[in-house]
């Protein structure tokens, strides 16, 4: 099966095709979140290889199952740049809200929360991520330090995974309040030397983005 219907929408309002590059990585990541186990997949890929649509296809997928999505950055300012970049790509994109308004539907909910989010919009924030109405979350460190509980964490991708230690990794995982282990996406512009890659990333499965899109 394909990646499904949220997913597919997204990919059809893209201003330009899938390289055969992310179709692959995007398969790899799909099978394994369909999988019996969670994922935990390191995505390699030159700046402008398009990691971030791949990234979202797999934040998506959690969507489209009524779950929840995460991506961390390891600075407020690239948290910023995501922020707004995804917003961009996900202009027009609705999910089924359960009912709530008359249409059925509502745009897909993205909040970015970082230390310098107000306490006003940080309480908002929350209790959007409790009762999910906030679809995806985009933020530094300060998603898990506690304070933040979801409804139903589904997919976490981690942008930048050097400056980020396998302990943060295991406190992601803890955050899924339904007590299903959420899956991990980490994400690279730096190739890997192998041995560093076998310490660091021993638990990972390792997808490449070895194409860049036409035109870039």
């Amino acid at each position: 099966g394909g990646p499904g219907p949220l997913v597919d929408a997204f990919h059809a309002r893209l201003p330009f095709p899938l390289t055969a590059a992310q179709a692959r990585v995007i398969g790899e990541i799909t099978a394994d979140l369909a999988g019996p186990h969670p994922m935990h997949r390191l995505l390699q890929g030159d700046v402008g290889a398009g990691k971030t649509v791949v990234a979202l296809s797999a934040l998506l997928v959690a969507v489209q199952g009524g779950r929840q999505g995460a991506l961390m950055a390891p600075t407020e300012v690239l948290a910023e740049q995501h922020h707004l970049g995804i917003r961009g790509l996900l202009e027009g994109l609705t999910v089924d809200d359960g009912g709530a308004t008359l249409l059925g539907e509502r745009p897909v909910a993205v909040e970015l929360l970082t230390a310098r989010t107000t306490a006003a919009d940080r309480r908002r924030i929350a209790a959007g991520l409790e009762s999910g109405q906030v679809d995806l979350v985009i933020g530094t460190h300060a998603l898990i330090q506690g304070t933040v509980s979801f409804r139903s964490l589904g997919v976490v991708v981690v942008d930048e995974q050097h400056r980020f230690g396998v302990e943060q990794r295991a406190a992601l995982r803890e955050q899924g309040a339904d007590d299903a282990t959420p899956d991990v996406l980490v994400m690279t512009a730096t190739p890997i030397p192998r041995t560093a890659a076998m310490t660091v990333y021993g638990d990972l499965d390792v997808s490449v983005l070895d194409e860049l899109p036409p035109g870039r």
